[in-house]
Parts: structure tokens; C-alpha cells; sequence
């Protein structure tokens, strides 16, 4: 399996149009003017594209690799846990997020001054290195996958999605983040719904993929 010349085609203009959007956020009405519009976009951007932000943020290499292999491995009893995660999710937007809103914070980490001024460091400190490893796993596994379908250089694939992120959030903060994440989230359902559809064609449609997945006991949603 290697790319082909529509493949590369499709990597460098997404690359591109990340770049572009970072870009444009980074010099259309003068930029990022103070470290609000950088860290939280002015707190003016609406639910829509920050929830697709959000969404594509978990949708990581370790996501997109490992959640097909444990569903293959240990079947749709798996979906339990996207189950846990929904009701954590609606939990967290009722009760957390109100708050941290309302106090003005820029990160869950950081405390509210008022209450704790001794704590900043701290809050600063604790997701430091934890994030330092979970990133380093992040951004290795799609360097991986690029380096077994184009044969490029593990640190070469590294090296320039890494310049290439590190560019546009620099330049547009936060509202870069997200409208770039937007629009690779859409590059993403598109790859995944292409590859389903193939799937489903090439197995001979849908019941047959529901049966071969019955007969290998992988609709144990009750297990």
C-alpha cells in the first residue's frame, strides 16, 4: 500500500489550507491583539465550530488506530464505554463548564486567583508532563502510518506536521486552532465514511458485514 499522486495531492492541500487559515486569523483585523483573542479567541467564537473542535481534538491517531482494533478484538460491548463518555460529557457541560465559564478561566488546570493564589504553578505544572507524553504518542503514531504508506522518514513526517501546527497556532491562536480543526474533522468523516462504504461494498452489503459480525460474536452489546 502506497500513495499515489491523488493521495499526495490530498495530504499537501490539507496541510496547505491548515496553513492558510492560520494565516488568515493571524492577520485579518490586525491579529491576535491580546492574549484573550490568542488563548480563547476573544470568548466570541459560537458552540458550533468549538464543539467540532473539540470533537476532532479526541479524535487523535490513538483514536482512529486503536478503537477499530479493540472493537475487532473485543466486539461492540466497546460502545459501553462511548456510553460512560456521553453521560460524562453532558455532566461535565452542566455542571463544570458554567462555572469555570463564569469565573474566567482560560484552562481547567488554572485556579481561580481569588480563591487559591498559591496555586498557579501548580495548576500549571500538573498536565505538563502528562501532555508532554500523550502528545509525543500522538503526533508519533501518524508519522508511523506515513512513513509505512510513503516510506518518508519517521522524523522528517514529524518534524513537519509538528512546524506545520506549531505555525498556525503561533500565528492565529485559538481561533486557528479550531476552524483549522473544523475543517480536518470534515476531511476525516469523509475518509471515514469513504472507507465504510467501501467496506460495505466489498464484503457484499450490509447484512453481510452484520452477519459475518454475528457469527464471530462481535454484537456482544450484552456480555
Amino acid at each position: 500500500l502506497t500513495f499515489s499522486l491523488w493521495d499526495y495531492g490530498v495530504f499537501g492541500l490539507m496541510l496547505l489550507i491548515s496553513t492558510g487559515i492560520g494565516l488568515f486569523h493571524g492577520l485579518a483585523k490586525g491579529g491576535q491583539k491580546t492574549s484573550e483573542d490568542f488563548f480563547t479567541g476573544g470568548r466570541r467564537m459560537s458552540a458550533l465550530p468549538v464543539g467540532l473542535s473539540l470533537s476532532a481534538s479526541f479524535m487523535s491517531a490513538i483514536q482512529v488506530l486503536g478503537v477499530p482494533a479493540e472493537a475487532y478484538r473485543y466486539g461492540a460491548k466497546f460502545l459501553w464505554m462511548c456510553l460512560g463518555q456521553l453521560l460524562n460529557t453532558l455532566l461535565t457541560a452542566q455542571l463544570f463548564l458554567p462555572v469555570f465559564y463564569r469565573l474566567g478561566l482560560t484552562s481547567t488546570y488554572e485556579p481561580s486567583p481569588a480563591r487559591c493564589p498559591r496555586c498557579r504553578w501548580d495548576g500549571a505544572l500538573t498536565p505538563f508532563f502528562p501532555q508532554m507524553l500523550y502528545t509525543g504518542i500522538v503526533i508519533y503514531a501518524p508519522a508511523l502510518i506515513l512513513n509505512q504508506v510513503t516510506g518518508l522518514d519517521i522524523w522528517a513526517s514529524l518534524l513537519s506536521t509538528g512546524v506545520i501546527c506549531t505555525f498556525y497556532t503561533t500565528i492565529g491562536g485559538m481561533k486557528a486552532v479550531v476552524w483549522t480543526d473544523v475543517f480536518q474533522v470534515f476531511v476525516m468523516l469523509s475518509g471515514f465514511i469513504a472507507i465504510i462504504i467501501r467496506g460495505v461494498l466489498l464484503v457484499g452489503g450490509p447484512a453481510r458485514v452484520l452477519g459475518i459480525a454475528a457469527n464471530g460474536t462481535r454484537l456482544n452489546f450484552s456480555e
